[in-house]
C-alpha cells in the first residue's frame, strides 16, 4: 500500500511551512502585495522584522517564497507552482480515502451472510 505523503517529499515541505499560522499570514501578504520586504510585511504583523525575516526563510526553503536582492532590500515574491503541488497531493491523498471509506461503506450496508457462511 502506498504512503499517504512521503516523509521526504517537497510537498510535505509546504504543508509543514504553512502550518504556522503566522506564516500562512506572511505568505498571504507577500502574495497580496505581489511582490514585499521583511520590513513591509512586519508592518503589518504583530511580530519583529527579524520573526519575519526567519519566517520568510521557512517559506524560501520549502519553495513558496522566491528573494531577489533590489539594492539594500530583498523582495520576496511568491512561487504559486508549490502551492499547486501540494494541492495535487492533498488530492491524490483525499482520493485515496474516499475509496478506502466508500469500500468501507459498502461493507458495513451489505447484507449478513446467512449463518454458517463464511465473510468474505
Amino acid at each position: 500500500m502506498p504512503e499517504l505523503l512521503d516523509p521526504d517529499a517537497p510537498e510535505l515541505q509546504v504543508l509543514a511551512a504553512l502550518a504556522d499560522p503566522t506564516r500562512w499570514r506572511v505568505l498571504q501578504l507577500v502574495a497580496q502585495d505581489g511582490e514585499a520586504t521583511a520590513t513591509a510585511v512586519a508592518e503589518r504583523l504583530p511580530v519583529s522584522r527579524v520573526a519575519v525575516v526567519k519566517h520568510l526563510g521557512v517559506l524560501d526553503r520549502a519553495g513558496l517564497v522566491v528573494g531577489r536582492r533590489q539594492g539594500r532590500e530583498v523582495r520576496f515574491a511568491v512561487r504559486p507552482e508549490r502551492l499547486a503541488g501540494a494541492a495535487r497531493e492533498l488530492d491524490a491523498v483525499a482520493a485515496r480515502w474516499d475509496a478506502r471509506l466508500a469500500a468501507l461503506k459498502r461493507l458495513a450496508e451489505a447484507p449478513d451472510p446467512p449463518p454458517g457462511e463464511p465473510v468474505a
